[in-house]
């Protein structure tokens, strides 16, 4: 079941949250370094990860599904975050350089109509990058935090997903071996904890992140919602111009 957006915004306002958060941007950061001048669209609740792009990308915007609600962000400034539908993003094709999935795709409820959305708004050679609760890690265990909800991955299935959707994954990474404590004294040791898991429980960090590139020639199945766009595209062309415009006598019969 996904969490409503107040139980997020109430996690990340915690101890246990702040760090996580401050564990999760630094790998963030150090797998896109500058954005400088890219459209940043966030998907999911990843608000708390955006701030650190907004002085330097042209664009930041998030989108929170409708399922989960919606909160104002930044607090500070205009508004840069909107509700929406996640198999129709309200965005044009090709209008983002990047995109952030954040407790997005293990709390999908439409996860491939969202797959296919996120590949039609990205640029071509655009890239996301996917953070995921690691379904080997302890976070994914621990229903009292967010990671713990959904459906976890692991690095082969996470792959798959993002393959079967036309995007070419490019590296991964695994980070937040801090135990899911909310003892103070855990916590304040989780840069221990980091350079412990870091070397010696590599494959069992309780976040896994994915960076992927648009893939471009690819042959893609194409949705019925495509369809029944297209077929009605193809009726309206179909009928010539002047006849569009033309008005019939019934149209005629109540004018003088």
């Amino acid at each position: 079941m996904r969490p409503h957006v107040l139980e997020l915004k109430e996690f990340y306002a915690t101890r246990r949250g702040q760090n996580a958060r401050r564990v999760i941007r630094h790998a963030i950061r150090a797998m896109w370094p500058t954005l400088a001048g890219e459209a940043l669209l966030g998907v999911g609740f990843a608000t708390p990860y955006l701030g650190i792009y907004r002085e330097e990308a042209e664009r930041v915007v998030a989108l929170m599904p409708a399922s989960q609600g919606v909160i104002a962000w930044p607090s500070d400034a205009n508004r840069l975050v909107a509700v929406a539908e996640e198999s129709e993003l309200p965005l044009a094709d090709n209008s983002m350089d990047r995109i952030l999935l954040l407790h997005a795709l293990e709390l999908s409820e439409e996860l491939h109509p969202m797959m296919d959305e996120i590949w039609r708004v990205l640029r071509p050679h655009g890239r996301l990058l996917a953070v995921v609760p690691n379904r080997r890690g302890l976070w994914a265990r621990i229903e009292r935090t967010p990671f713990g909800h959904g459906h976890p991955f692991t690095g082969g299935q996470l792959t798959r997903l993002l393959r079967d959707h036309g995007f070419v994954p490019l590296r991964q990474k695994m980070t937040l071996y801090v135990p899911p404590s909310r003892s103070r004294m855990v916590l304040r040791m989780s840069g221990l904890w980091q350079k412990l898991g870091q070397r010696l429980a590599r494959p069992f960090g309780g976040v896994l992140l994915i960076e992927a590139e648009k893939e471009l020639y690819e042959a893609r199945p194409v949705s019925k919602r495509a369809r029944r766009r297209a077929v009605v595209r193809m009726r309206a062309s179909a009928v010539p111009a002047g006849a569009r415009n033309a008005r019939t006598p019934s149209d005629c019969a109540g004018t003088n």
